[in-house]
C-alpha cells in the first residue's frame, strides 16, 4: 500500500488495493486466473494493476497505470506462463500515483527474486523505512510495501526458508497487511494479527487460490475453503499446503468499512454476507429514523442494498430511481477533489418519471467531506422530488484511518466540523440520519465485536507512531482498543 515518504508533514490519503494470486497444479493457467481475478476485484483500485508470474523459479511480470481491461490482453497473458502468480490492483494516495508504485512488487536479491503484492498500510513504515535507509539501503518507490520487500529479504539472509523469513519479518511491521508472497518455489499469504483487511483461500482442484474477497474466486472457478485467519501465514508448494499460527492473538480488527462500503455486495467476509450486512443497516435506520415517505431510493452501487433493506423494515416502497454510469469509477476512490468532483456530475442520473412529486428517502453508503451530498440532493429535487430524506448506512467519520482507507485527516471531515443538523442545511435534504455507532454490532448480526470502527470513535486497535501521524492532527485520540487489546501509546 502506499505511504507518502517524499513529503511526511503534508496530508495525504490512505488507498484501499485487492490481491490475487494462485498457485497451479497445471490444470488453470495463473495469469488467466489472475486477470479474471482482478477483474472481480476492480473496484478496490482502479489507478494501476499488475500480474507476477514464476516460471520454474523464473520470474515475470506486466504492470502499468490504468484498469484491467486496458492494461492486459491475451497477448501479454500469453507470454505470463508459469506455474503461479501474484497479482495486485492499486489505488494509490495523492502524489502517488506513478508506474514504479504498481504492484506487484518483484525484488531480485542475494537469495533469489520475491514477488510482493499488499493491502493495507503500516503504521511503522516510516520508522523503518528510515533505519534502512541510514543502513545504506535505497528506496526504489514511495510505498511501504518496498519497506515490506525490504525486512523480508533482510530477513532471508538469517532463515532456512522463506517462510521463515516471513515469520520474522511480520514481528517487526505493525498495521494492516494482507500479503501474497511469492519466492521462486513458494505461494505465501499473511494477515496481519489484527486482521484489519480480508484475505481468503479457494480452491480449483489441486490449485490454491488467494484473494482480498470471495467474489474474486467465483470470478474464476475457485470454490471457496476459508478466510485466513489473522496472524495466520500459509504456504502452498509442491508438497501441498501447511498453515503457520501466531504465538500470540490479538483481537480480530477487520475494517467495518468493508461491509459498508468497500467490499462487493456477492462477497463474504469472515464468514459474513455483505449483502446482508448492509440491509441490516438499512433496516437499523428505518427503525430509528423513520419518516413518512412514498418511495426509497439507493445510491449506487453500496446504497442499494441499504435501502432494500429500509424498504423492508418501513413497508416504503423501494425503486430504482437513480442510474449509474457503469464506466465511471467510484469517486470516494479518486485521488484528487477535482477528479471526484468531475466524477458526480457525470456518474449518476435519476429517473424523473419515479422521482417527480414523491418524497423519497435515499440512502447513500457514508458522506466523508462532504462534496457530494448536495450535487445528489439538488440533483433528485430537479427531477421533481417534492422531499428528500437522506439516510447514510454509516456512523459520522470523526477521525482519520491509518491503516489502509481513503479516510483523510479532520480537518478535512464534514462531521468534525460541523453538526448533523448543520450538514443536513448544507445537503440541501429534509431530514438527515446517520447510522448510530452503537447499532455497528447489530449490523454485523451480533456474530463478532472485534472489528475496527476507529475512523468513527477515534479507538485504534494497533499502534500508531510521531512519525505516522506527520502533519496530522492527533489531539485526543485513543490508542486503546475497545476491547483492551495490546497496544501501546503514541511514542
Amino acid at each position: 500500500m502506499n505511504y507518502s515518504f517524499d513529503n511526511l508533514p503534508k496530508e495525504g490519503l490512505h488507498e484501499e488495493c485487492g490481491v490475487f494470486g494462485i498457485y497451479s497444479d497445471g490444470s488453470v493457467n495463473p495469469a488467466y486466473a489472475c486477470y479474471n481475478g482482478l477483474l472481480a476485484l476492480q473496484h478496490r483500485g482502479q489507478e494501476s494493476c499488475g500480474i507476477a508470474v514464476s516460471d520454474r523459479g523464473v520470474m515475470d511480470y506486466h504492470k502499468d497505470m490504468g484498469l484491467v481491461t486496458e492494461v492486459f490482453n491475451n497477448s501479454v497473458l500469453d507470454s505470463l506462463s508459469g506455474q503461479m502468480a501474484v497479482s495486485h490492483v492499486r489505488y494509490s494516495t495523492a502524489g502517488g500515483s506513478v508506474l514504479e508504485n504498481a504492484q506487484p512488487l518483484v525484488m531480485r536479491y542475494v537469495k533469489g527474486t520475491l514477488a510482493v503484492a499488499h493491502n493495507g498500510n503500516l503504521t511503522n513504515a516510516v520508522e523503518i523505512r528510515r533505519n534502512l535507509e541510514q543502513r545504506g539501503a535505497i528506496f526504489q518507490t514511495t510505498i511501504d510495501s518496498e519497506v515490506i520487500c525490504y525486512v523480508i529479504a533482510r530477513e532471508r539472509l538469517k532463515c532456512r526458508s522463506a517462510e521463515e523469513a516471513i515469520v520474522q519479518a511480520v514481528k517487526k511491521l505493525e498495521g494492516a497487511y494482507s500479503l501474497l508472497v511469492m519466492s521462486p518455489t513458494k505461494l505465501i499469504a499473511a494477515r496481519d494479527p489484527h486482521g484489519f483487511r480480508p484475505l481468503c483461500m479457494g480452491r480449483i482442484n489441486n490449485s490454491y487460490v488467494f484473494s482480498s474477497e470471495s467474489a474474486a474466486l467465483d470470478a474464476c472457478g475457485a470454490e471457496f475453503v476459508r478466510d485466513v485467519e489473522p496472524g495466520e501465514i500459509i504456504v502452498v508448494d509442491k508438497n501441498g499446503v501447511r498453515s503457520i499460527l501466531p504465538e500470540k492473538k490479538c483481537n480480530k480488527s477487520l475494517c467495518v468499512f468493508e461491509y459498508i462500503y468497500f467490499a462487493r455486495t456477492d462477497s463474504q467476509i469472515d464468514g459474513l454476507s455483505v449483502y446482508e450486512t448492509r440491509k441490516q443497516a438499512g433496516r437499523i435506520l428505518a427503525r430509528e429514523f423513520p419518516v413518512e415517505a412514498d418511495l426509497v431510493i439507493g445510491v449506487p452501487e453500496s446504497g442499494i442494498d441499504a435501502a432494500i433493506g429500509y424498504s423492508e423494515q418501513s413497508g416504503i416502497p423501494y425503486e430504482k430511481a437513480i442510474v449509474k454510469n457503469g464506466y465511471i469509477g467510484r469517486t470516494f476512490i479518486k485521488p484528487t477533489q477535482k477528479d471526484r468532483m468531475n466524477s458526480v456530475r457525470i456518474k449518476l442520473n435519476p429517473i424523473s418519471d419515479i422521482i417527480k412529486g414523491k418524497r423519497v428517502v435515499v440512502i447513500d453508503d457514508s458522506i466523508v467531506r462532504g462534496t457530494t451530498i448536495d450535487r445528489i440532493t439538488n440533483m433528485l429535487k430537479s427531477a421533481g422530488a417534492k422531499e428528500v430524506h437522506m439516510r447514510i448506512s454509516s456512523p459520522p467519520f470523526l477521525w482519520p484511518c491509518y491503516y489502509g482507507t481513503d479516510i483523510p485527516s479532520r480537518g478535512e471531515l464534514i462531521a468534525v466540523n460541523h453538526t448533523i443538523d448543520e450538514i443536513c442545511k448544507l445537503s440541501g435534504a429534509d431530514t438527515l440520519g446517520y447510522l448510530p455507532v452503537e447499532y455497528l454490532d447489530e449490523m454485523l448480526g451480533g456474530k463478532f465485536k472485534d472489528y475496527c470502527d476507529a475512523c468513527f470513535t477515534g479507538y485504534y486497535p494497533a499502534p500508531v507512531t510521531k512519525l505516522t501521524f506527520k502533519g496530522k492532527e492527533r489531539g485526543g485520540m485513543n490508542f486503546q482498543n475497545k476491547q483492551n487489546c495490546a497496544s501501546k501509546e503514541e511514542t
